[in-house]
């Protein structure tokens, strides 16, 4: 017997719920994709829109790949092969960045991270000290890392660079940030930023995004591992098609324009104070349940735990029972530990599309398993949660 009929819940850290009111934005007729079209228009909108969600007035790029694509397309069109980088390690993300650099011949260092932790910056800027000669060419970090559940200081992470007064540009995957929690590329002096629409921008995977300042731009032009596909010279061509290296993602495109729209309504700040309580929520119950002595946070300093998503390790049982009686008794999904933590901790997501009961009902399910199952925990992690949003969202 299960409970489960119903909609199901998504509570994986991307892709994420995505809104009615974008998947009817795509159910549409394929349009004209020339020079001239509706679709132009659509594209200049997304391209100065997403300059203000990223808060820059640097140049935009939007791809037809997902993380991983505008990845490369950072690399390529910033490196020239022997280049050397140093990856920020506090999780798994910035690491994978780092070796998708390595295969096309980027020298790749990875400055490893304190366990359980964000980035230190007192460690960047002793490595950047180290660096006399200025062989790094670039400083790799994740705002968020959806592996381990770590948010990492940016503006502190700049300061620890200019600190050691190296020339290295400071590269920020927001993949798993953008549209959750502040970000402020400009005012950070972030040189590149990388970010993806299937998190925090509620939109389905298929597009990622870079937005490059002036001191980047001006690299690319000597970069030799520059690709037709990736190239920004070439996406900021006189030709629509051109800033897709050919034909347009329409439909995401119209997904893309309606989340960034529902943003915008409910306004940007009040989305961080959305996600923000909610994590918090999430963090009471854990911090209950981790009484029993089976679960516990993976990051041990509380201001270091991201708002997109808690991970939670586990300790005498399979997290995968309760993954799947989550998952086939009751209809939510919940994320499985992926990495070092495979096999070891689940996540619960908490970002995009989600409100007080999506959040509410995933904590509900989480704790109903816990009983069902005999896994030993704290009682009362969900009144928890419910006493905190009751106590900071107020009529």
């Amino acid at each position: 017997m299960s409970v489960r009929n119903g909609r199901e819940f998504l509570s994986i850290p991307g892709p994420t719920t995505v809104p009615d009111e974008v998947l009817s934005a795509m159910h549409r007729p394929a349009v004209d994709i020339y020079n001239g079209s509706d679709l132009e228009q659509v594209t200049d909108g997304l391209l100065r829109d997403l300059q203000r969600v990223i808060r820059t007035r640097g140049r935009t790029y939007i791809y037809p790949a997902n993380g991983h694509g505008a990845w490369e397309a950072a690399a390529t069109n910033l490196f020239s092969r022997g280049d050397k980088v140093l990856v920020l390690e506090s999780g798994r993300f910035a690491v994978g960045w780092g070796e998708m650099a390595a295969m096309i011949g980027v020298e790749v260092e990875v400055l490893n991270g304190k366990p359980r932790g964000a980035v230190d910056p007192a460690m960047v800027e002793d490595r950047l000290r180290e660096d006399a000669i200025h062989e790094i060419k670039a400083v790799l970090v994740v705002q968020i890392d959806t592996a381990s559940g770590v948010v990492n200081d940016i503006p502190a992470i700049r300061a620890a660079i200019d600190a050691a007064g190296h020339p290295a540009m400071l590269m920020v995957d927001t993949i798993a940030s953008l549209g959750i929690m502040p970000y402020e590329m400009d005012a950070w002096r972030v040189d590149v930023t990388v970010a993806a629409a299937q998190k925090g921008l509620m939109t389905p995977p298929g597009l990622s995004f870079i937005a490059a300042n002036e001191r980047a731009l001006e690299a690319h032009h000597t970069a030799g591992l520059r690709t037709s596909y990736w190239d920004w010279t070439q996406r900021e061509g006189p030709l629509h098609y051109q800033k897709y290296c050919g034909t347009p993602p329409e439909h995401l495109l119209f997904g893309l324009r309606k989340a960034l729209d529902m943003l915008f309504a409910e306004g940007l700040e009040n989305v961080f104070e959305r996600h923000r309580l909610i994590a918090e929520a999430v963090r009471r119950a854990v911090d209950v349940w981790s009484e029993g002595g089976a679960l516990s946070f993976n990051i041990t300093e509380p201001a270091e735990r991201s708002d997109s998503v808690t991970l939670v390790l586990t300790e005498g049982f399979d997290p995968a029972t309760l993954l799947t009686y989550c998952r086939e008794k009751c209809g939510v999904v919940l994320g499985i530990g992926i990495g070092e933590f495979t096999d070891r901790a689940f996540r619960i997501a908490h970002m995009g599309h989600i409100n007080a009961p999506m959040i509410l009902g995933t904590l509900s399910t989480v704790e109903v398993g816990l009983g069902a199952l005999g896994i030993s925990h704290g009682r009362g992690g969900v009144q928890a949660a419910i006493d905190w949003l009751s106590e900071s969202v107020r009529p």
